[in-house]
């Protein structure tokens, strides 16, 4: 779960994590969400721009009218996004499929270029669009060919 927060505070939510107040790196957010680290299975909230909190506890969703397919992971950026404005990405363990939730809203995305036109949609329309969206959108490049 990667929630980016936007106009609607988190305190309540970043206070129930690991706080780490760190650059926003593509390496530290596969570090956090491999499966022995102990922040694993929460959301890292992404504040101001920065890492703020790992290892978060979202609510969950209490809409009984959820697909059955979407576990806990997905009712917690259900939850999440009913109660406030964040954007969630959310990466189903099982199928590694990616979803965009907002507004109470699961989008599923099956290729990264959709995804990354959708949250540039979303980032410039709230006036929010940043360094943040390049790294989370951003694959590294390939290294050079000798």
């Amino acid at each position: 779960l990667l929630v980016l927060e936007q106009d609607t505070g988190l305190r309540d939510y970043l206070d129930t994590g690991h706080r780490l107040d760190a650059r926003l790196k593509a390496e530290l957010l596969v570090a956090i969400f491999l499966p022995a680290s102990p922040m694993h299975d929460g959301g890292v909230i992404i504040h101001k721009g920065k890492i703020h909190s790992a290892g978060c506890l979202l609510p969950l969703s209490q809409n009984p009218a959820i697909d059955k397919r979407y576990g806990t992971r997905h009712r917690a950026a259900l939850g999440l996004s009913e109660e406030t404005d964040a954007i969630v990405l959310v990466v189903s363990e099982e199928t590694q499929e990616i979803s965009l939730v907002q507004q109470g809203r699961i989008t599923p995305f099956h290729d990264d270029q959709a995804l990354t036109t959708a949250l540039k949609q979303i980032l410039a329309s709230a006036g929010k669009r940043s360094r943040q969206l390049n790294l989370i959108t951003t694959r590294p490049a390939p290294p050079p060919q000798a």
